[in-house]
């Protein structure tokens, strides 16, 4: 007779048979499930869905205490969605855990009924809008922002090659990426080369130059040199009129932008040279008043 292609046998094991030996041996002791156990409450603190959670490159403690985030592209959002009081909450995370691959990201509440689909950085801006209770500044002089925009590269990448390519910041590097990624020394000696390989690669390319020409071919002076010089013309933006950029009568955007990396030269570069020196004492110390400012805005008491 054909078979139906359904087992006869009553066990679930069909036609197999267990070896004697074993089958005793799981008489005596049988497998048994125990109820999963309540995760830590720091744990339930980090990943509560009550609230949205925008992921950035941040350490636990700081995430708990809403604290700024040690990236600049992070800082940038996570500050603007304080400024326009759109409800977050902060965690820890890397670019491998991002949809887009770069961080930040925000995730909507689970508890929600809306989509709790990813939101990349490209769209917190719309999302702030949408959901925070202070509006941005209009979009009049979102034509000026475009402008000056490009003044931002050279800045980044004098933040680039002083965090990355400076000896003198190795320890810096190490603390805030390295060390939290991996405890191997071989995991920790490749993710620094990669960086900083990275690095070299995003700065070369922003100045026109092969990507692959190696961080030899960088000349260091002329990258502090380029961001002198931007952070003078903003510098001059901010002294036309005194409070936000542009003349806002609130801070936007580029405000952010400018605090992202501000907040991080001013709490990591050293002050008596180089770039932390540069931003102090550009336009008698208009950046540092206005991060100052901002800092206010965005009730961070820091």
């Amino acid at each position: 007779m054909a078979s139906t292609g359904t087992p006869t046998s009553s066990s679930p094991w069909g036609s197999l048979q267990i070896p004697r030996p074993i089958q005793q041996l799981f008489n005596r002791f049988p497998l048994v499930t125990y109820n999963a156990n309540n995760l830590p409450a720091r744990t339930q603190a980090l990943t509560s869905s009550n609230l949205p959670t925008l992921h950035v490159f941040s350490t636990d403690e700081d995430a708990l205490e809403g604290l700024p985030s040690f990236n600049p592209t992070c800082l940038k959002w996570q500050t603007l969605l304080r400024l326009t009081k759109t409800p977050h909450r902060i965690l820890p995370s890397t670019n491998h855990a991002s949809p887009t691959g770069a961080l930040p990201f925000l995730l909507p509440p689970q508890s929600t009924s809306s989509s709790t689909k990813p939101i990349p950085a490209s769209l917190l801006s719309a999302y702030a809008t949408k959901h925070g209770a202070i509006p941005l500044p209009s979009s009049s002089s979102a034509t000026k922002e475009e402008t000056y925009l490009s003044l931002l590269t050279p800045i980044r990448n004098a933040f680039l090659y002083a965090l990355y390519l400076d000896p003198k910041y190795s320890s810096l590097l190490d603390r805030l990426y390295i060390h939290p990624s991996s405890s191997s020394t071989l995991v920790r000696k490749t993710l620094r080369y990669q960086l900083r390989s990275a690095a070299a690669a995003s700065i070369l390319q922003s100045r026109s130059l092969h990507p692959d020409s190696g961080r030899e071919q960088i000349d260091g002076e002329a990258v502090f040199a380029e961001a002198q010089e931007a952070l003078e013309a903003l510098a001059g933006v901010l002294n036309e009129r005194e409070g936000w950029f542009f003349g806002n009568e609130r801070p936007g955007e580029f405000d952010a932008a400018v605090f992202g990396y501000a907040h991080l030269i001013l709490s990591f570069m050293d002050e008596e040279k180089g770039l932390g020196r540069v931003l102090r004492e550009v336009g008698e110390g208009a950046i540092v008043g206005h991060w100052k400012r901002v800092k206010i805005e965005a009730g961070w008491d820091i």
